[in-house]
């Protein structure tokens, strides 16, 4: 169950009771931080409900391990909205070994710098036929282009940025922001 606040701050924003986005965070991007931050306005503004999930990680590198972990909490996450008629994954970086279970269970969703070099997350992408959308940086090593092509959805690739799709200046980096926020506005929108 997640905490109902952290550190005094809401962990849940109610909208819509029948629309909530799961939100899970990357190793050490909090939900606080400013794409995930950004991608709850964009929900809170078009009606959903959302529900942020904070973790802190296990302390192993064993990427089957770490899989494993980020499923069990996704799914965890996901169990406790089981009435909830629509719903929603955004996933930051290593939250994106949720995508077999989004795939499994037809979720849409939309993947902030998706871990792409790895089978398991590239794999599920492409199985999954709702509606995705990918969000990546040029700059990233954890992100591959011709693979997002490859998933068949919606993808943005932001040139010269990094996994935090930040760039090499505080003015390059809002404005990357902006293209990132820009395009899950639209694909929410497009949600209904």
């Amino acid at each position: 169950m997640a905490p109902e606040t952290v550190f005094g701050v809401p962990t849940r924003w109610e909208r819509d009771s029948d629309k909530v986005a799961v939100m899970l965070p990357g190793a050490a991007y909090v939900p606080a931080r400013p794409l995930l931050h950004f991608a709850r306005t964009v929900l809170v503004r078009h009606g959903w409900s959302v529900q942020e999930i904070w973790w802190e990680t296990p302390e192993t590198r064993d990427q089957d391990e770490m899989a494993a972990w980020v499923l069990e909490q996704a799914r965890a996450a996901l169990d406790a909205e089981e009435d909830v008629s629509r719903v929603l994954l955004v996933a930051k970086s290593l939250g994106s070994f949720a995508a077999p279970l989004a795939a499994e269970r037809g979720l849409p969703a939309i993947w902030l710098t998706p871990l792409l070099r790895y089978a398991l997350v590239a794999d599920a992408l492409r199985r999954s036929r709702e509606p995705a959308l990918l969000v990546g940086g040029g700059a990233d090593r954890s992100w591959d282009g011709k693979t997002a092509v490859a998933t068949g959805h919606e993808h943005i690739e932001i040139p010269g940025a990094d996994h935090g799709l930040e760039g090499g200046d505080a003015v390059e980096s809002a404005r990357m922001l902006v293209d990132a926020t820009t395009a899950m506005d639209r694909f929410v929108a497009a949600l209904g």
